[in-house]
């Protein structure tokens, strides 16, 4: 008897640590929006562990299934920022990169970080940062531990430039031994080792700076930096590895030259053509035209010395071919245009302003939801656990009071945030 008791314990022990004996939980709410697409009213979503396993209307919910009512709330797939700069505060960032050490980097990171998720944004992608070392990887790694909690992270480690490119600082005199904020590389050997070492420390990304910035000092964004024997080393080894490129790209012909390339997303695109839209068709190549940076350049360093070229190029978009335009026809073209929004220090509700600025040059609310989950999802190569809530998918959700497809603004006003089935946000109505 003893030994029968025994094993009935081993069992019963077993079936609660995989998740068998899981309690079920439900969400109901007044709509839906699972992210393909769909909007459910008085709809349920029902949980086990960390997974969804049913989203429809509240007949779904088992008995046993300990719900939580979330009245008149909007429920929509936690949203999915593809351009964040998580070290990057301040407008003189290229000099707050040398003021700052890795660890604090980390621990300010994280609290960005952790701020974000709790204004709705549950994954990130690392478009490179300003950081001597991986800091962004050992967040993302003590968050997978469990020892933190943290939206999901993906991405790169450094932005690749060449000698004077955009990663690299290009205002201190030639005697200065200081170290870039982007990883520095020239010709394909180079390259090829940057790729190398991007990987070997936890780059799941890779970034490389194809023309020139903005923001930095000494570099036009018109100009292209990467060779083609260049630009085909990284391919190579990135395509070796199976890790997918990033390419920062405002010049027209930088554009193309990576979309031939064969990167997987172009950032920025301010100076793209119909060519190139028809490049990134013909290539399936996704677009993040990272619109909010620009609004928040305006709004709070109008009158900054360190980023006073990017606010006076980002006054040029009034002719026949301006960044708008362009990207207003790339939207209707079909390009797979992805939202990220250039982070670099924003409030925690000002990057869901990327939502309106979409909607703006053209997309529906429900195509800029899903830019910003679906859509990003793809983009990461994360369907599998992301972007939508469908059965067997991570439980990543948030609530808003209102309905975001008749006023988008409601993603700035998250109240709810669930990510892998934890609420770790809740604002009672």
């Amino acid at each position: 008897m003893r030994l029968k008791n025994y094993w009935l314990w081993f069992i019963l022990v077993g079936l609660i640590s995989t998740g068998a004996l899981a309690q079920k939980t439900a969400l109901v709410c007044k709509r839906l929006i699972d992210g393909t697409g769909k909007v459910f009213q008085n709809a349920a979503i029902v949980m086990e562990a960390d997974r969804i396993i049913a989203v429809g209307g509240r007949d779904i919910i088992p008995r046993e299934a300990t719900v939580t009512d979330l009245g008149d709330y909007t429920v929509l797939p936690g949203l999915i920022d593809a351009h964040v700069h998580p070290f990057i505060d301040k407008d003189d960032y290229q000099v707050d990169h040398l003021r700052r050490s890795s660890a604090q980097k980390a621990l300010e990171g994280l609290k960005h970080m952790q701020d974000l998720l709790l204004a709705g944004w549950t994954a990130l992608r690392i478009a490179g940062d300003a950081d001597v070392g991986y800091a962004q990887f050992d967040i993302r790694n003590a968050i997978n531990k469990g020892l933190f909690v943290g939206p999901h992270i993906f991405g790169a480690g450094h932005y690749i430039s060449v000698t004077g490119g955009g990663g690299d600082i290009n205002f201190l005199s030639y005697e200065q031994p200081i170290i870039a904020d982007g990883l520095v590389a020239n010709g394909p050997d180079e390259m090829q080792k940057a790729v190398r070492e991007e990987i070997k420390h936890g780059s799941d990304w890779i970034k490389i700076l194809v023309t020139g910035a903005f923001m930095t000092v000494g570099d036009n964004p018109q100009d292209v930096h990467f060779s083609s024997e260049e630009l085909k080393a990284v391919m190579d080894e990135a395509n070796r590895r199976h890790k997918p490129v990033m390419a920062h790209a405002h010049a027209t012909e930088g554009i193309k030259m990576a979309v031939k390339a064969g990167v997987r997303s172009i950032e920025h695109a301010s100076y793209l053509d119909e060519e190139g839209i028809d490049l990134m068709l013909q290539h399936g190549t996704y677009l993040v035209p990272t619109l909010a940076v620009g609004l928040f350049f305006q709004e709070r360093y109008l009158n900054s010395k360190a980023l006073a070229k990017a606010i006076q190029l980002g006054k040029h978009d009034k002719d026949e071919n301006s960044k708008s335009q362009m990207l207003s026809l790339a939207i209707r073209k079909g390009v797979k245009v992805a939202l990220g929004t250039d982070n670099i220090g924003f409030p925690p509700a000002f990057p869901a302003r990327e939502f309106a600025e979409l909607v703006k040059l053209g997309m529906t609310p429900m195509q800029a939801i899903q830019a910003g989950t679906k859509v990003n999802a793809e983009m990461l190569g994360k369907e599998i656990d992301l972007g939508t809530l469908e059965a067997g998918k991570l439980a990543d959700l948030i609530a808003v009071k209102g309905d975001p497809l008749t006023d988008i603004t409601e993603l700035q006003r998250v109240k709810f945030v669930m990510i892998g089935g934890k609420v770790i946000k809740h604002e009672k109505q």
